[in-house]
């Protein structure tokens, strides 16, 4: 055939009645990808939508922060430790970052269930639903509305996907006609589709952090202005800080203080709106609002808080000028019982602490603290009231956000944590840490300071101790003492002239003359103990 006859044949050809061209993105694997994003919009959706109404109804209820508390709940102490040592104060961002993927790949998985059997795949996607409604009422704050952001999510979800499934299955690859580069009304529907519910799923949970943002920023700015203290904290002698570098700030700054609890979201209290209820076993039973407790004697106080899941060495451990209420001056204004050996202290989202009615009575300073380093607490720290206990680790006394006091007995109640086989009573244990030279570092021969911080909470450090690869012992200087309840900051200058490898240790010694035990032991189930080391080298 010559050029001429080709062209000639070709010319002949009608456009609409040519052969179809191949398979478009709806066909083959591409449709799978297709059915796989469809599962994924929809759980998407629900948990958008579902975070919304929750920001309007009860932001605990988000289905994500629901089923998030709920395993936090029912991990096993092993893989919670192994969270904490991993992640640090980052352990919640892990865990919500952990389920969402796994939601995604589910969801996944559930859109390409669609293919094969679209009841069975909204079922699934239901299901989402259905768990994250059942979390939030099992919460220990969860009220009737709490499962209806997860209710409201989970139904628009199984809709969205039952439309994509049936647009998906409308824009199957044919033989119908088509006309080259044009994309059938079907395939168009199912991309609408796709448009329609992705907006709606990035739009909701947009708005719904929005919202929730708006209001935890609403209530902090309704704050109140801090009550002066008819008990003010004595000056901080100027000798506490010994200004070494690389060893820890005497006062612990807001932004830099520990954070570990149990709250996936920082709940969120108006001033106006706290209540305090005191009850159980008392003489009458006591509601205050926060006017009411900052018309009590306030007093103010330094005192150094502990974390009972800080390892050796750890960073859970921060020194703060608290303002607040004694809490013997409140638990007067009910009357304790005498058989009232614990006190159960209840957060505003459910989390209980147990505290021994002995420490607030016995003359420490155990307070309801409204302020931290001169402001009012940061949310995180339990805005606008929480409990600080000195002596006690902070899982049996540092109740963030507390709303409720109750006088019982330890028989009668089991708090959280000891029902997960932590210790029933917590006091700190005597610990010592070297913050400089760090671990690994790398020295020049000569003299180098070596230095840290030492606490024995409500005993007070009297002696702390340095020794280079298991030599002798040597009395480092202390830093002024702040009262009992306060670390020390400690230096000791150390002569090195041999290069290699060194092992630094310290050991403290509290004011009753005990000496820290060099037995190793985890956190779990009283709190760690051991000395602290690092290893340097020596150039």
């Amino acid at each position: 055939m010559d050029v001429a006859t080709a062209l000639t044949f070709v010319s002949t050809i009608d456009p609409i009645s040519a052969p179809p061209p191949p398979a478009s993105a709806f066909g083959g694997s591409a449709r799978l990808a297709w059915a796989g994003l469809s599962g994924l919009l929809a759980a998407a959706t629900a948990v958008g939508l579902g975070h919304l109404v929750a920001s309007v109804l009860q932001p605990s209820a988000s289905p994500l922060l629901a089923v998030g508390s709920t395993f936090i709940d029912l991990t096993p102490e092993w893989l919670k430790t192994f969270a904490i040592d991993t992640f640090g104060e980052r352990d919640k961002l892990a865990l919500l970052v952990g389920i969402t993927v796994t939601l995604a790949v589910v969801a996944v998985v559930i859109g390409l269930i669609s293919l094969r059997s679209r009841p069975l795949a909204l079922l699934g996607v239901g299901a989402f639903g259905l768990v994250g409604a059942v979390a939030a009422a099992l919460r220990p704050a969860a009220t009737i509305v709490s499962p209806l952001p997860s209710v409201i999510g989970g139904t628009v979800a199984v809709v969205a996907l039952w439309a994509l499934s049936r647009r998906l299955d409308g824009a199957r690859p044919s033989s119908a006609t088509a006309r080259p580069g044009s994309v059938p009304a079907d395939r168009r529907s199912f991309l609408v589709g796709v448009a329609s519910i992705g907006v709606l799923a990035a739009v909701s949970g947009g708005l719904g952090i929005f919202l929730t943002g708006r209001r935890a920023a609403a209530s902090a700015g309704a704050g109140f202005s801090l009550p002066v203290p008819m008990e003010p904290a004595a000056p901080i002698p100027a000798g506490a800080d010994l200004h070494v570098d690389g060893i820890s700030s005497f006062v612990t700054s807001n932004p830099s203080f520990y954070r570990v609890d149990t709250a996936l979201e920082v709940p969120v209290v108006a001033a106006a709106d706290w209540r305090l209820r005191i009850h159980g076993m008392v003489d009458r039973e006591v509601e205050l609002t926060l006017d009411d407790l900052l018309q009590l004697p306030i007093i103010e106080r330094d005192i150094t808080l502990t974390c009972v899941s800080n390892v050796v060495g750890g960073a859970y451990v921060g020194n703060a000028r608290w303002l607040g209420v004694s809490l013997a001056t409140v638990l007067g204004l009910a009357g304790v019982h005498a058989g009232a050996d614990q006190i159960v202290s209840t957060s505003i989202d459910g989390f209980t602490i147990g505290t021994p009615t002995a420490v607030a009575l016995d003359g420490r300073d155990a307070m309801l603290a409204v302020a931290m380093n001169g402001e009012p607490l940061p949310a995180e720290h339990g805005y606008p009231v929480r409990m600080v206990v000195p002596g006690l680790y902070g899982y049996v006394s540092a109740t963030k956000w507390v709303v409720d006091l109750e006088l019982t007995t330890f028989d009668a109640y089991t708090p959280y944590w000891v029902k997960r086989d932590w210790a029933k009573l917590g006091p700190i244990k005597t610990a010592s840490r070297i913050d400089t030279p760090a671990a690994f570092a790398t020295l020049p021969v000569g003299t180098v300071k070596v230095g840290g911080v030492a606490w024995a909470q409500h005993t007070g450090i009297a002696k702390v101790e340095v020794r280079a690869d298991g030599g002798e012992w040597h009395a480092a200087t202390l830093g002024d003492a702040d009262g009992l309840d306060t670390w020390r900051q400690w230096v000791y200058p150390w002569d090195v002239t041999a290069a290699g490898h060194h092992t630094l240790e310290v050991r403290a010694t509290d004011a009753a003359g005990q000496i820290q035990t060099e037995t190793r032991a985890e956190p779990f189930p009283s709190g760690a103990t051991g000395w602290h080391s690092v290893v340097v080298t020596v150039a």
